[in-house]
């Protein structure tokens, strides 16, 4: 199909709201993640290039079927969604490489209502690529980049009164935890109007083999990936973190439903974060949670939508049931 040419284009518009991207909040959650009795880190710290990199190469693996089975559903009933909704706006929250956002734009493209695409995200560099990637790629719609943090700038995103379909892909809504993701969805729900949407992808609750050889894959690039974010604190807070002292491990909890990741200290050692003035100190097997990932059931998802104002209107999952895209509006 063609979509026109980069020449073809309309606007291009990229609004900056952390001058830092993710970093602008690194200081203050390290302090408080690594001096808590259970230490942790926010998952948003492992995009820096180098960690963006190696997801790329995790979506590859094939113990790590989420990105493969999302896409497959957007594949099949992308242009059934749109046809549904029919949207003039999409606004992508944490669309990284937005390599799925073709099956969406596509048939908004085809269908001539394709007036506006707006990609939210910490990383300015992947706002700026995405759009220079679909601003060659369509002659349609302008595109609005909002380089912000989702759970905090939804409210920068400008309404222009077309009708709205918000994409939240990759699973990524389970990186939070309960109140959080209750606090996310109220958020996005005061961002939809009568006839606006919410397209979420969430992983589906399975057996904990799978579960955990998606987190554990065999050639170990999440746990390069994982102790990445120890180098993302030492070049930006000018620490001396050792990757190699620590070991990635990834568990299923039955009762919570979520995978969480988790860095042990191989023995008991102090690291110091110069930037920040702290030395942390590190038992023999203590860890430190460097993200959950929640798994949901359609019940839990109806639940979650509901308490947030939110209506769950249907659910597509692939063929083997592993992963889930539920469209949701507002419950009015």
């Amino acid at each position: 199909m063609s979509r026109g040419t980069a020449e073809a284009r309309l606007d291009v518009q990229i609004d900056v709201y952390l001058q830092e991207g993710a970093l602008a909040t690194l200081a203050d959650d390290v302090r408080l993640g690594l001096s808590a009795t259970q230490k942790t880190l926010p998952p948003k710290y492992f995009y820096d290039s180098r960690g963006s990199e190696l997801f790329e190469r995790i979506t590859e693996l094939p113990e790590y079927y989420p990105t493969r089975a999302e896409q497959s559903i957007l594949d099949a009933v992308g242009a059934e969604v749109v046809e549904l909704v029919r949207p003039d706006e999409l606004v992508e929250l944490g669309p990284g490489s937005a390599r799925k956002t073709n099956a969406l734009l596509d048939p908004m493209y085809e269908s001539g209502r394709a007036r506006r695409y707006v990609p939210v995200d910490v990383s300015e560099s992947a706002v700026e690529e995405t759009a220079a990637r679909l601003a060659g790629e369509y002659a349609g719609p302008a595109i609005h980049g909002i380089v912000g943090d989702f759970e905090r700038d939804l409210e920068r995103i400008p309404r222009n009164g077309d009708r709205r379909l918000i994409a939240f892909l990759g699973g990524t809504i389970g990186n939070l935890n309960a109140v959080e993701r209750r606090t996310m969805l109220s958020r996005v729900r005061e961002q939809l109007g009568p006839g606006d949407r919410l397209l979420m992808g969430t992983d589906l609750v399975k057996d904990r083999e799978r579960l955990e050889a998606a987190y554990n894959d065999s050639a170990g690039v999440t746990a390069e990936f994982n102790r990445n974010v120890l180098n993302v604190i030492n070049t930006n807070l000018d620490g001396d973190l050792d990757p190699e002292r620590f070991e990635h491990r990834a568990v299923y909890d039955e009762r919570r439903q979520w995978v969480e990741m988790r860095l042990y200290a191989r023995d008991s050692h102090e690291a110091r974060i110069e930037a920040l003035a702290v030395d942390v100190p590190f038992d023999e097997g203590e860890h430190i949670q460097t993200e959950i990932s929640c798994k949901c059931t359609e019940e839990r998802l109806e639940h979650e939508y509901a308490r947030a104002g939110l209506e769950l209107l249907d659910v597509y999952t692939d063929r083997e049931r592993l992963f889930a895209l539920s469209l949701a509006g507002p419950n009015e």
